[in-house]
């Protein structure tokens, strides 16, 4: 599977940006971060407006048939924004560094609050949350300038009208 535009493109990105690859970084290793990076991104995919231009076959949840931006800007069918690769790309360089760092594996009933080795014991702080989705949420690392290069392609939440 592959992440979006190109590995040579993700680097340029990262150039630009300042981020500095060994210049022996191993191909493979650039790779899987670059796959991983659009993954991220794909987690996104039910804030998204519109359908996959390629449907449930397609690999990556852009480019998109029937897209809109935040403020009701037709994306043409099958595009994928600049942004959304952008932010694929800064997903990308933090999975390059520590591979998983933005896939947690959380398992709610194995939650240690309290360990003691020897005579040192230390206590952690808890969370009140029990469901599995909110210890995710907790788990999960918010990268702002990913939610800052997406946010102008989720869909508006509107309010909810109750009528009875």
């Amino acid at each position: 599977m592959a992440g979006y535009q190109t590995v040579d493109a993700m680097k340029a990105y990262w150039a630009e940006a300042g981020y500095v690859v060994p210049s022996d970084a191993d191909p493979a290793k650039l790779s899987a971060a670059w796959n991983r990076g659009a993954s991220v991104i794909d987690r996104y995919e039910a804030r998204f407006s519109g359908v996959r231009s390629g449907g449930f076959e397609q690999a990556h949840a852009w480019g998109r048939d029937g897209a809109t931006t935040y403020y009701g800007q037709a994306i043409p069918n099958g595009v994928v924004p600049i942004a959304i690769a952008n932010a694929s790309f800064e997903a990308a360089w933090l999975e390059f560094g520590k591979p998983g760092i933005l896939s947690p594996v959380v398992t709610g009933s194995s939650m240690a609050k309290r360990k003691k080795v020897g005579q040192l014991e230390i206590e952690y702080a808890s969370s009140s949350a029990t469901d599995i989705d909110d210890l995710v949420k907790l788990a999960t690392p918010v990268v702002t300038i990913i939610e800052d290069l997406l946010w102008q392609f989720m869909t508006p939440v509107l309010p909810a009208i109750l009528v009875v």
